[in-house]
């Protein structure tokens, strides 16, 4: 295991790369989160079944990935973890949103859930990495998916744990990061995530019994890129959005996020 000791928090950039929400995201980034979402709500749009089937979101966060799945009519199980860190009175005290079943539980056990119970699971919103034993959790979404049954899962790439220890001077655990089979990485903020490699990833589906349809990156345009086509020409948003689409999924490293989907063998 390879873990970083917490520094005193300097001004990021690398950090606003973090998840585009609250402080974080930086104003400097806002047109790229903007596009980002824009992004990952047209992906998991395409990913999920095309049949009403029983959804399992642990994502946290405001509700936009079960707000989503909703809407599309499937009957949406939102977990609300109140021991997540960066949760707030506003997550605690939230209407449901229309459609979903709100269950307050531990998103990284779902031991409430029965086997075989869900057709689908979202893990959006970054929150494979927040949860670091993550091999438990992913176990247990194995668990409780059907026969068939797939995930969709976001979590921090290699590629942005390396960026930010350089970013704050961590040059010796840097040179480690290689041969590490787990790598932690801390934030300005305090807190610590999980960084993967795409073969990190697919072996740690691969050990829960998931058999690995793709894994890209979120995003292969770059931040600068987006923002840079966005200030020019903010009507570019849609074409920007079709143009993430259909890029070829090229090298699966790339990008500050993994996108993954998995299938529990039939």
């Amino acid at each position: 295991m390879h873990s970083v000791p917490s520094a005193r928090p300097s001004e990021p950039t690398i950090a606003s790369l973090r998840d585009g929400s609250g402080a974080a995201s930086g104003e400097s980034l806002a047109r790229y989160w903007t596009f980002y979402r824009a992004v990952a709500d047209a992906q998991l749009a395409r990913w999920l079944p095309r049949r009403p089937s029983r959804v399992l979101d642990i994502s946290g966060g405001h509700g936009r990935s079960a707000g989503h799945a909703a809407a599309a009519g499937h009957a949406v199980l939102e977990v609300r973890d109140p021991d997540r860190a960066g949760r707030s009175a506003r997550d605690e005290t939230r209407r449901p949103v229309r459609g979903t079943i709100p269950l307050v539980g531990d998103s990284g056990t779902l031991s409430y859930l029965v086997d075989a119970s869900v057709d689908a699971v979202v893990a959006e919103n970054r929150v494979l990495s927040r949860h670091l034993a993550t091999e438990a959790t992913i176990a247990e979404i194995a668990r409780v998916l059907r026969p068939g049954g797939r995930v969709l899962l976001c979590v921090d790439s290699l590629t942005l744990g390396m960026a930010l220890l350089a970013e704050r001077n961590y040059w010796a655990h840097l040179s480690d990061v290689p041969s590490a089979e787990v790598v932690l990485v801390p934030w300005p903020d305090g807190t610590i995530t999980r960084s993967f490699s795409s073969h990190q990833l697919r072996e740690l589906l691969g050990d829960a019994g998931l058999e690995v349809e793709w894994i890209r990156p979120r995003t292969v345009l770059s931040p600068s890129t987006v923002e840079h086509v966005l200030a020019e020409s903010p009507r570019a948003l849609p074409r920007l959005v079709r143009t993430e689409l259909n890029a070829p999924q090229g090298d699966e490293s790339l990008g500050v996020h993994l996108l993954a989907s998995a299938r529990r063998a039939g």
